[in-house]
């Protein structure tokens, strides 16, 4: 009977099965594993943000005001350097100009695993509503900076230099809580110096933030609440980089043992009764023997002996 099944030996059995197990791997398994980041960081940069309610005449009209000048945010690395923003229709339809400074930078970028984040602001006055001619605070420079770097604990800075005015008047600001000023017939601002706060893998600095209640009634305009921030920056700490594993190596296949002939029909030859050579105890070891062999041998031929002397004699004794 033909058959077309084809019998492989034990060890090349399992060798084609394992060679068999490690095609069927997925390629992506055997490729060189890359250093990846997850989250990429962040960043955003900002020289002025109002949030303002704004009351017209006899307060019949409420306006809410807000607006941003040079905000800017990374991972897409940016900067801007406007010297001014207006707000329109509050003032009998003229417009504001809520800002207007010599320098007003900001920029933001995150790369090579660090975020950072700059605004700057120098020689600026800022207006609002209502007060045309009056100056709600004038500032001669002031600086934020966030830095955020993958593994490293995160820093912000903050720093207002030189003369600071509100609402007229030159003031002495103190970091440990707000500096109020008060204005007859005008109103009052409430302003906060240098605030800065890190966490593990943030930063923010704030150079000013003030809060206004303007309240000109006698010019007979408007009334202001609401809160100015002056440059701001901030981050967030990219992921570490994860070290490359190296992949698993794949197990080799088993080979082949040595293969068995078949067994020899004629018996084994005597080595060492051809060479002459005697055998060694091993031998002895081999067929049960042992060093006390002998003794016992003639211990008992000894005893034979014996035996068959007193058997005779006895006969002997019975015949006579």
């Amino acid at each position: 009977m033909n058959s077309n099944t084809f019998r492989m030996p034990a060890g090349r059995t399992a060798a084609a099965l394992a060679a068999a197990a490690l095609a069927a791997l997925p390629v992506a398994a055997a490729a060189p594993a890359h250093a990846t980041g997850g989250g990429e960081g962040r960043a955003t940069a900002v020289v002025l943000r109002a949030g303002l309610d704004v009351s017209l005449l006899d307060k019949t009209v409420q306006v809410p005001l807000e607006t941003t000048l040079n905000a800017v945010q990374a991972p897409d690395s940016a900067e801007k350097t406007a010297l001014s923003v207006e707000l329109d229709g509050v003032e009998k339809g003229r417009p504001v100009r809520l800002l207007r400074a010599d320098v007003a930078t900001s920029r933001a970028t995150v790369e090579g695993g660090r975020a950072e984040a700059y605004s700057n602001l120098a020689d600026a006055r800022v207006h609002v509503p209502g007060l045309p001619l009056l100056s709600l605070i004038q500032v001669q420079e002031a600086t934020s900076k966030a830095v955020c770097e993958a593994g490293k604990q995160p820093v912000a800075e903050s720093n207002v230099l030189g003369t600071v005015k509100v609402l007229g008047k030159k003031v002495t600001l103190r970091a440990g809580g707000p500096t109020r000023v008060q204005v007859p017939g005008v109103g009052e601002v409430s302003l906060e110096l240098s605030k800065t706060h890190t966490t593990s893998r943030t930063a923010a600095a704030t150079a000013l933030r003030l809060d206004i209640a303007v309240d000109p009634l006698k010019l007979n305009v408007a009334e202001v609440n609401g809160g100015i921030t002056l440059v701001e920056a901030t981050c967030e700490s990219p992921d570490a980089p994860r070290t490359p594993e190296k992949p698993a190596e794949p197990a080799p296949p088993a080979e082949d043992g040595p293969a068995h002939e078949p067994a020899d029909d004629k018996p084994a030859r005597d080595v060492s009764a051809q060479s002459g050579a005697e055998p060694t105890e091993e031998n002895l070891a081999e067929t049960g023997g042992s060093s006390t062999t002998p003794y016992l041998a003639g211990g008992a031929a000894v005893l034979l002996a014996a035996g068959a002397a007193a058997t005779l004699l006895a006969r002997r004794r019975s015949k006579g």
